[in-house]
């Protein structure tokens, strides 16, 4: 069965169109999706609740979306504040061609869209936005936070969307442990958006 996380899903191609709401623009963002990416169906709750009720990004930032998919956090954070640049990450090739393809077609120039590895080793990111893959496992999921918070300035922020009853709360106990500072920023629909900071 193919998953999100997997770097070459075989999946048969289906090709869906979502529509992504940024009511603060007064704008619709019209993504292309398929099968074998996170949530492509629909724009996930978790995504929904990140982008309407969590911390706004600092402006001509340079910002990170962690675990992009098809791209709505990364293409509504550069709709938002075309001073910025926005890296949209995935291991998901699949994920990434359409990632690419959602900016241009959008007319958003300020997106970067690239694999883990392809990010420039000395870039540092003044935010981070994320709706992590919780489905990796739990060893996956930490080695990918460790190694991505890491790359924050030294006054960068996080904010991680995570559903309760798939450990929102033992995954800030955790991130707690490894000496970051933790506040839940909101509560809604069973998601928290959890803030992360040195």
């Amino acid at each position: 069965m193919p998953h999100y996380f997997d770097a070459k899903p075989d999946a048969m191609s289906r090709p869906n169109q979502v529509n992504l709401v940024l009511p603060d623009l007064n704008r619709v963002l019209v993504l292309q999706t398929d099968r074998a990416v996170f949530s492509g169906a629909r724009v996930d709750h978790g995504t929904s609740v990140l982008l309407h009720h969590g911390p706004a990004a600092p402006l001509g930032a340079t910002l990170l979306d962690l675990g992009c998919g098809y791209g709505p956090i990364a293409l509504a954070l550069a709709a938002r504040d075309a001073t910025a640049t926005v890296w949209a990450v995935d291991v998901n090739e699949r994920a990434l061609d359409l990632c690419r393809e959602n900016a241009s077609a959008n007319g958003l120039s300020n997106v970067r869209v690239a694999t883990p590895d392809g990010v420039p080793a000395d870039l540092l990111f003044d935010a981070l936005r994320s709706n992590p893959p919780i489905r990796v496992g739990r060893p996956a999921l930490h080695a990918l936070l460790v190694r991505w918070l890491a790359r924050l300035t030294p006054d960068g922020t996080a904010a991680l969307v995570v559903q309760k009853h798939l450990g929102a709360d033992s995954l800030a106990a955790w991130l707690i442990e490894e000496g970051w500072v933790v506040e839940r920023l909101r509560s809604k629909q069973g998601f928290r958006v959890l803030g992360v900071r040195r």
